[in-house]
C-alpha cells in the first residue's frame, strides 16, 4: 500500500504544487491521500473477509483452539491491518503535504 501511494504522490507532484500555489492547504491534501489509502484499504479487507469466511470451511481441520469463523481473530486482523494501513497512507501523505510549489513546478 506505501509503494502505490508513494508512486501515486510522485506522479502528482506537479498537480499538487499547482494546488498548493492556488492555495490549497496542506492539511487538505494530505487527507485526500490518507481517504484514498482508506478506500482502498477498506475494499481490500472486504474482499479479504469474504475469502477468508468462504474459505474457513476447508481450513477447519488446521485451526488449533480457534472457530473457524470466530470474530475476534477477524477483528483483530482487521484492527492490525487497519495500523498498518493508516501508517502507510500517513507516510506519502505528509510527503505530499510538504510539496514546495516552486520545485514541483520547475520539476521536469
Amino acid at each position: 500500500m506505501y509503494g502505490v501511494l508513494a508512486y501515486a504522490v510522485a506522479q502528482q507532484t506537479r498537480e499538487i504544487g499547482i494546488r498548493v500555489a492556488l492555495g490549497a492547504e496542506s492539511s487538505r491534501l494530505a487527507r485526500e491521500v490518507i481517504g484514498h489509502g482508506l478506500r482502498l484499504m477498506l475494499m481490500g479487507m472486504a474482499v479479504g473477509l469474504l475469502l477468508a469466511l468462504a474459505l474457513t470451511r476447508y481450513l477447519a481441520s488446521l485451526l488449533f483452539d480457534v472457530k473457524p469463523a470466530d470474530p475476534l481473530t477477524f477483528i483483530a486482523v482487521c484492527a492490525v491491518l487497519m495500523s498498518a494501513g493508516l501508517l502507510a497512507s500517513w507516510l506519502p501523505a505528509r510527503r505530499a503535504a510538504a510539496v514546495d510549489p516552486m520545485l514541483s513546478l520547475r520539476w521536469e
